[in-house]
C-alpha cells in the first residue's frame, strides 16, 4: 500500500475546544467510574497472555461468525457502554460519531480519515457476541515481552503468568530488535479484530487509516514513547498519524451527543466508498 508523504507532524494541527481540561481525561486514579475501570483492567492484565492472544486470534479471524454491513455493525454499539473508559458512560455509537465529526471539521478533505473516526471502535461488537469486555476494550500492549511501566494500572499484572516467564519478561522477549509492530502480538481486543476484518473484507482504507484502527488503543506507544525498540521505519513514519487520530478519539468525548439520524446518510456514503456491501465478521 502507498504511504502518504506526511511532512510535518500532523498531531500539531488540532487544538480542540474542550468542555473540560485535557488533564481531566483518562483519570485512572479516581472518579465515579474508577471501580468499574479498575476491575476491567485487572481482569485484562491477568488474562491477556501469549497463549490467550494466539487462541483468540485463531478463533475470531476466521470471520465466520456473521455477516452484516458496516453501518449495522456500528449501530449495534448502541447496546455497549465501554467498561474500561473513565471518561464516558454512554453507548459507544455516540462516541463514534463524535470522533468522526471532530475529524470532519479539521480534515474536510480526508473522507477516509473521517470514516476511520466513525468505525474505529466497531470491533467492540465482540463484546456483544459473548466475549468479556476485558478481552475487547481498553488500552492495548504487546505480549511476549516485558510489560512497560507506562501501561495503565501496571501493578495489576501480578497474577499474569507471562510476567514470571523468563521467555516473555525481558525487554525484547520473543522479538528481534526493530522487528516491526506487524510482527508483534498485541493484547487481543477490538483494535486487532477490526484491522484484520478490514484486510479480510478488502476494504480500501489507506495504510495510515489502518494503522489508526490497529493501534489507536496502544497508548504506551503513541502517547508515552515506549516499545520503540520493536518499531521499524514504517511504524515510525505512521506514528504521527496515530497521534493525530488520538486527539479526536480522546478529546471529542463530551456530554453533548450528536444527532445520529441526521449524520448517518453522509457517513453511509463513506462506507459505500471504502467498506461497501455486506461484510464478513
Amino acid at each position: 500500500m502507498r504511504v502518504i508523504n506526511i511532512g510535518p507532524d500532523p498531531s500539531l494541527a488540532y487544538r480542540p475546544n474542550l468542555q473540560k481540561e485535557k488533564e481531566d481525561y483518562r483519570n485512572f486514579e479516581s472518579g465515579i467510574l474508577f471501580s468499574r475501570v479498575f476491575k476491567t483492567y485487572s481482569l485484562m492484565h491477568t488474562n491477556q497472555t501469549v497463549e490467550f492472544v494466539k487462541t483468540k486470534s485463531s478463533e475470531w479471524t476466521q470471520f465466520n461468525h456473521t455477516q452484516m454491513g458496516m453501518m449495522d455493525a456500528l449501530m449495534s454499539l448502541d447496546q455497549l457502554v465501554d467498561e474500561s473508559d473513565p471518561d464516558v458512560d454512554f453507548p459507544n455509537s455516540f462516541h463514534a460519531f463524535q470522533t468522526a465529526e471532530g475529524i470532519r471539521q479539521e480534515h474536510p478533505d480526508k473522507d477516509w480519515f473521517q470514516l476511520v473516526g466513525l468505525i474505529h471502535d466497531v470491533g467492540k461488537t465482540l463484546a456483544l457476541w459473548n466475549e468479556p469486555q476485558w478481552a475487547v476494550v481498553g488500552d492495548t500492549f504487546p505480549v511476549g515481552c516485558k510489560f512497560q511501566n507506562s501501561i495503565v494500572l501496571r501493578n495489576t499484572f501480578a497474577d499474569n503468568p507471562d510476567e514470571k516467564n523468563p521467555a516473555y519478561n525481558s525487554e525484547y522477549g520473543i522479538y528481534e530488535p526493530n522487528c516491526g509492530l506487524d510482527r508483534v502480538l498485541m493484547s487481543w481486543g477490538h483494535d486487532e479484530y477490526l484491522y484484520r476484518g478490514m484486510k479480510h473484507n478488502n476494504c480500501c482504507i489507506p495504510v495510515e487509516g489502518l494503522y489508526m484502527i490497529r493501534f489507536h488503543s496502544f497508548y504506551p506507544w503513541h502517547s508515552h514513547g515506549d516499545y520503540m525498540h520493536l518499531c521499524n521505519d514504517k511504524d515510525r513514519q505512521m506514528l504521527p498519524w496515530v497521534k493525530e487520530f488520538n486527539k479526536f478519539d480522546l478529546y471529542t468525548k463530551n456530554s453533548t451527543l450528536p444527532d445520529v439520524d441526521e449524520l448517518k446518510p453522509y457517513y453511509q456514503s463513506l462506507i459505500d466508498k471504502y467498506c461497501p456491501g455486506v461484510l464478513q465478521w
